[in-house]
């Protein structure tokens, strides 16, 4: 598959394709080891070697990150009035086509994917795959045994939608964690409210086995490799 070289730097988030143009006339771009001053050059980065300054580009189709969403901004790519996830990215990987895997509400904050590659994304999302991810919620109220038979035997919303079993982990006090394997619009919030605990606040810690680093700060985001993807979903490759 060949590409512009100027498209395959700009998908690589180097810069913006009007920059581009600029670096590329300027000599800085080679091509398997030759300067290649055209934008419009059609290269392979399957088998073409690119570099920048002579350091090499390796270009991949699908990106992943995995980002500590805070509560306060909307989990949608793009929003007239209110933050948005991809206004907290770096330049560079707002050029990416990246999107929320799923939502997180505006108030929830915790793991939350993005990624461009829409078929990792269905699959997260869909409750065939049995990607788990789970919740520590702060209720009001005192969650207790018969909220955990409850939620294991799948909640019935205030409008009759029916959940599919989940788990409940009660600790004694308002603090409770929740396991779910679909995502229903505000699902962990309802499903505690129809058991008479609203929900004070809520973070996702979990997609899966994949969990936020705690080096990751609020608002930032860390690239996956394979290996967290797995983790995720069981087998997952790259480029697959």
């Amino acid at each position: 598959m060949t590409m512009r070289l100027d498209r395959l730097l700009s998908e690589l988030g180097v810069a913006t394709r009007s920059e581009l143009r600029g670096i590329i006339r300027s000599g800085r771009v080679s091509v398997d080891g030759a300067a290649v001053t055209a934008p419009e050059k059609r290269v392979d980065p399957e088998t073409q070697r690119v570099c920048l300054d002579g350091e090499e580009l390796r270009y991949r189709q699908y990106r992943y990150f995995l980002m500590d969403k805070p509560a306060g901004v909307l989990s949608v790519t793009e929003d007239r009035k209110q933050q948005t996830v991809l206004d907290l990215l770096p330049p560079a990987l707002r050029r990416l086509g990246l999107f929320p895997v799923g939502r997180l509400d505006k108030d929830t904050s915790g793991l939350l994917l993005l990624t461009n590659d829409g078929d990792f994304a269905h699959r997260v999302i869909s409750p065939r795959s049995g990607v788990e991810k789970r919740y520590r919620a702060e209720v009001e109220g005192i969650p207790d045994e018969e909220d955990v038979r409850a939620f294991r035997a799948g909640i019935v919303l205030g409008d009759g939608t029916r959940c599919l079993p989940a788990q409940l982990e009660i600790t004694g006090g308002s603090v409770c964690f929740v396991t779910v394997m679909e995502g229903k619009y505000h699902q962990v919030k309802r499903m505690l409210a129809a058991r008479g605990k609203p929900v004070r606040a809520l973070r996702r810690l979990s997609v899966g086995a994949l969990t936020i680093p705690e080096s990751l700060a609020a608002g930032e985001v860390s690239e996956l490799g394979e290996a967290d993807l797995c983790k995720v979903l069981r087998e997952y490759l790259i480029g697959k």
